[in-house]
């Protein structure tokens, strides 16, 4: 499959527009990229947690045959005698899962029928075992069966030839069950998309190497790194590097050949030693950049040799939730699967705010026993141990707006991102 490159202004934003809201940030990725992998194909047995890069239909229909429901014994409904103390003779042999009945079950008779096995010709509803009295070669029951009763119906669950699943679809464990009942062995799917993530920051270090007092630990990588790895992508460790222009630069030379989407954390605003920016807006394709969202604002979109890439800020909290916001969707849709809107609830609050209008905010926050939403102590974006406490975000919208305890308001699980 040949994967058509991104176009050059595939972040523009209309001339004039200073601040980008997060809805509009939002949908120039929906619009402007596509995905950018190719199609292979892969047995079901390892699909899990694959993007279907086409529509899969039923090979087989589920269940293919009628079949039992209960272990039991099945007759005609038509020939029971109407009266309330109901005797069948039983006919010679038993049908069972694997192995079925090969005769007709002749009318006014019962066979012996176990749960799963075919449907014999004559039998149209059956009663479990439970609810019998076996009297040698016969059986004595209640009336008040209904016809069908305990039959599972041919194709009842899925049709031969119906469409079971579409383009873009990400492959859950039950998807795989239901592909594999219904004959599918082999899909096409979306290559694993490849992200490199990349540390800038003279004064970061990895762990596990001893710190000056002047240097701190490099958080973001590590975290972006597992955060890719758990959504199902190839994560690629771009390194790590000082604030150097012509360092960077190398770096990211590097990633976009190694990689089909890159992560960049510091260096993303407007400071001095922001080289970040600088180099996607001199070099590359810079196209947006001041979101108006807390915690993050100087969030990069841009394209480096063709590779789309992402620049978020430092602090690791605004790098977190800029990753969660705006990476996350980009990701999907590079990567081929179908968009889907991540999973909010409303829930009372158990915090007080007042926010001014302009940005989005995002808040750390984990529900109480009650259910009642309660946030972080601090909203400060070097507080690490609050994404540690936290469960989720409190959404606050971009209004100005008063959060009284009790009040409603959005709270998304990190589930609903993946993890």
């Amino acid at each position: 499959m040949s994967i058509p490159p991104l176009k050059n202004n595939c972040f523009a934003m209309p001339p004039g527009v200073e601040w980008t809201p997060v809805d509009a940030a939002l949908a120039l990725i929906k619009k402007g990229l596509h995905p950018v992998v190719g199609q292979e194909r892969v047995t079901v047995d390892l699909a899990a947690d694959r993007i279907l890069s086409t529509e899969v239909s039923a090979k087989r229909s589920n269940p293919p045959l009628a079949n039992s429901a209960v272990d039991g014994y099945g007759f005609c409904h038509d020939s029971l005698a109407d009266q309330d103390i109901i005797d069948l003779p039983l006919q010679n042999g038993v049908s069972a899962a694997g192995k079925p009945y090969a005769g007709d079950v002749k009318a006014g008779y019962a066979l012996r029928i176990l749960t799963g096995a075919i449907i014999p010709s004559g039998i149209d509803t059956v009663i479990l075992e439970e609810d019998v009295s076996v009297n040698g070669a016969s059986i004595t029951f209640r009336s008040g069966l209904r016809c069908g009763a305990n039959l599972r119906g041919a194709a009842e669950d899925v049709a031969q030839g119906q469409v079971i699943f579409q383009a873009g679809h990400l492959l859950r464990p039950q998807d795989i069950a239901l592909l594999a009942a219904t004959g599918v062995h082999k899909i096409s799917v979306y290559k694993r998309l490849k992200v490199a993530v990349i540390s800038t920051g003279t004064e970061l270090i990895k762990v596990g190497d001893i710190a000056r007092d002047d240097q701190i630990f490099d958080a973001n990588k590590p975290m972006l790194l597992n955060m890719l790895t758990s959504w199902g992508y190839d994560a690629v460790d771009g390194g790590h590097y000082i604030d150097d222009p012509d360092v960077i630069r190398d770096g990211l030379n590097a990633a976009a050949q190694n990689a089909d989407a890159i992560f960049v954390s510091g260096g993303a605003s407007a400071g001095d030693e922001d080289y970040v920016s600088k180099l996607l807006k001199e070099e590359g394709i810079l196209n947006t950049w001041r979101v108006a969202v807390k915690p993050g604002r100087p969030i990069a979109m841009a394209l480096w040799n063709g590779t789309p890439t992402f620049g978020f800020p430092g602090n690791p909290v605004a790098a977190f939730v800029c990753a969660l916001i705006f990476g996350l969707p980009a990701l999907k849709t590079l990567a081929g699967q179908s968009g889907e809107a991540v999973k909010s609830y409303q829930v009372p609050a158990a915090f007080e705010k007042s926010k001014k209008a302009g940005r989005r905010e995002y808040l750390r926050a984990r529900l109480n026993e009650n259910g009642h939403a309660e946030v972080f102590k601090s909203e400060g974006s070097g507080r690490i141990s609050g994404l540690a406490w936290s469960d989720g975000l409190v959404e606050l919208p971009d209004a100005a707006d008063t959060v009284k305890s009790g009040d409603m308001v959005t709270y998304i699980p990190y589930s609903s991102f993946g993890f």
